[in-house]
């Protein structure tokens, strides 16, 4: 006989808005700007700096979910959030009066270093906020926050800046941000620091990964050899060092627990990416498709990562480690079903159904692993372990966005065709995948 969920006081229907929320301005500011990016480099002459604009969102974003994180712990979440929105809105503003490229960088820089503290605040509340029965459907929630801006804010940044400039993109942010920050403050500032020792921090670890990654992304652009070796191998001496001290002892070998819950939602976002990424590339490319359409072809998969979470969060599963391999094969079906989108014949409403599939699987395993990664925070470490399920998500998207935009770029400037550039990261999305299925039967969950 099941029991009816626990009812949330006024307190917690504020705060769950305001996180929502502030997760809808962050898909909101992310799909936005990269619509009206081409115009700005087509106005600002900043081609030559169109990939470190969107490579320094990430890589900021990454050291900030580091520092949120701590502070999160140490301060309580209220300082941080506030802290993280004046960043955020000090981005919006430096870009939308930026008189070069240069400076669209730099509040991309900021723009990223502020909302990267969002996700660590947010996965920390739901632990320490809500009961644990209401907790899967919270992240749900999280994640629906997605669904909305994934579907206008393309268009509707389009519309912006051809009607009013691109700066009205930027500068349209700025009240919205605000007011999430009005509304989703006053309930956070319930939650105190709890008494805890204190542990070193990790902040210049993060700026070492942060670096680290970026080397490696940057130099699989190069196009000589040694220029390659020497930014890859740099890279690699500064990330994995950094990377290891970030992450648990264990997540390289997926060790029993909480390291292979790292390491399972590491593995998932980089396969994710490695076919969303390049599914719009293929349709224009090899099929000739309109911008819209291009886009359209991946909303199914986003709003069927919507749906698998909440089917996890309404029917919780008995185990972890068997929700996330069945979320690694649906994940491994969308990615045989979507795999046709390389040959120009293929219909791409069946690379829409195809690739939902694959987005239905992903939401099936996000659930499990959030639930199982915040099963291990201790009173006054919700932060820490927040941050970390937040650093699994950005490294697998930095690195596999950084390997896959290099497959295409080797395409661009040889003979290998982008159908092979682009079936070959289909290739290692399915490898690891595969990965991942073998790795998750190391989950385990803190027994309570």
């Amino acid at each position: 006989m099941s029991t009816a969920p626990t009812r949330l006081t006024a307190a917690q229907r504020l705060l769950a808005t305001g996180l929502v929320l502030a997760v809808s301005l962050v898909a909101f500011e992310i799909t936005a700007v990269i619509t009206a990016l081409p115009t700005i480099t087509d106005e600002l002459g900043g081609d030559s700096l169109y990939g470190a604009a969107l490579a320094v969102y990430t890589l900021a974003n990454l050291v900030s979910l580091v520092v949120a994180g701590e502070m999160s712990d140490r301060k309580g979440p209220a300082l941080p959030f506030v802290i993280s929105i004046v960043v955020f809105v000090a981005g919006l503003l430096v870009a939308a009066f930026a008189p070069s490229m240069v400076w669209i960088v730099v509040g991309r820089a900021l723009q990223g270093a502020g909302t990267g503290a969002f996700s660590p605040i947010g996965y920390a509340l739901v632990t320490r906020a809500f009961p644990t029965d209401r907790q899967p459907m919270m992240y749900a929630y999280l994640s629906a926050g997605w669904v909305l801006p994934s579907l206008f804010a393309p268009a509707l940044s389009g519309w912006i800046t051809d009607q009013f400039g691109w700066k009205w993109v930027f500068l349209a942010l700025v009240p919205a941000a605000l007011a999430v920050g009005v509304l989703a403050v006053r309930p956070m500032l319930q939650y105190k620091p709890v008494e805890m020792q204190r542990r070193s921090t990790r902040i210049p670890t993060a700026f070492g990964a942060a670096f680290g990654i970026g080397a490696i992304v940057t130099g699989l652009q190069f196009s000589q050899p040694w220029a390659v070796a020497v930014a890859v191998g740099g890279g690699l001496l500064l990330a994995i060092p950094a990377l290891r001290h970030l992450f648990p002892r264990g997540v390289m070998t997926a060790a029993l627990g909480f390291p292979a819950i790292i390491a399972c939602r590491l593995i998932a976002t980089a396969t994710f990416l490695g076919v969303d990424s390049f599914v719009p590339l293929a349709a224009d490319r090899i099929h000739g498709a309109r911008p819209f359409i291009q886009g359209f072809v991946i909303i199914g998969a986003a709003l069927l990562w919507t749906v698998g979470q909440w089917m996890r969060a309404k029917r919780p599963p008995a185990s972890a480690t068997r929700a996330v391999r069945q979320g690694y094969l649906v994940m491994l079906l969308g990615i045989g079903l979507t795999a046709p989108v390389l040959w120009a014949d293929w219909p791409l409403w069946g690379t829409f159904l195809g690739w939902a599939v694959g987005g239905l699987g992903m939401g099936l395993l996000f659930n499990p692993t959030s639930v199982s990664a915040m099963s291990y925070a201790e009173e006054g470490r919700e932060g820490e372990i927040s941050s970390q399920i937040a650093l699994a998500d950005s490294v697998g998207f930095s690195l596999m966005g950084g390997i896959g935009g290099a497959t295409v770029a080797i395409a661009d400037r040889t003979s290998w065709s982008l159908t092979g550039a682009v079936g070959t990261n289909f290739i290692m999305a399915a490898v690891l995948a595969t990965i991942g299925l073998l790795a998750a039967r190391h989950i385990r969950p803190k027994p309570s």
